[in-house]
């Protein structure tokens, strides 16, 4: 689970909306080799089928508002499409770290709950292919980007017939006063 992205064939949980933009796999982040906060380790080396949310643009200049994007597609191994259309929906794994003390989570939270917010997270104290958590800021004290918010999946839906039974009872996900890594929606900023 941990050790590589969301690979799963219903990483999508909206149909759209889909704005596709081409970017050089250089000018996103935090994928690829050296790509965790303290530049040695590997967050992951992008493989087809993943679809992470990451951030656009010089990691140097990273701020809470930094565009971030869905990868949809490979064109070549350097060139890649990414969804930047705000509230489009995926599945991924979030970490429920809040603040990092000396490097490491500090404190956690408990109680993911529908709209809390979602940061793109280079943390090296994260498990590799995790890229999402609930902190503003990575375990260097770097902003990190908002990708978006915590968002009901298609099957979590009240209307039963849009893929599901009613199971808002599922929200708020209560999880341990630990780090554990929850499969999430999450809404694109």
């Amino acid at each position: 689970m941990t050790d590589q992205f969301y690979h799963a064939n219903d990483w999508e949980s909206s149909s759209g909306p889909i704005i596709s933009r081409q970017f050089a796999e250089a000018d996103i982040w935090p994928v690829g080799l050296n790509s965790e906060s303290d530049g040695t380790g590997d967050k992951e080396v992008l493989a087809d089928g993943d679809h992470p949310c990451v951030a656009i643009g010089p990691k140097a200049s990273r701020e809470q508002d930094t565009p971030v994007g869905v990868i949809l597609s490979w064109e070549n191994v350097n060139l890649l499409n990414l969804n930047v259309a705000s509230g489009f929906c995926f599945k991924a794994y979030v970490a429920n770290v809040l603040t990092y003390s000396n490097g490491s989570p500090a404190t956690f939270d408990q109680s993911l709950a529908i709209g809390e917010p979602v940061y793109v997270d280079d943390s090296d104290s994260l498990a590799a292919g995790i890229t999402l958590s609930r902190s503003p800021a990575n375990d260097d004290a770097g902003a990190n980007p908002l990708a978006g918010w915590l968002f009901y999946d298609q099957d979590d839906y009240l209307d039963a017939g849009v893929g599901g039974a009613n199971t808002v009872a599922d929200w708020p996900k209560v999880v341990a006063n630990s780090l554990v890594y929850t499969l999430v929606t999450v809404m694109l900023k």
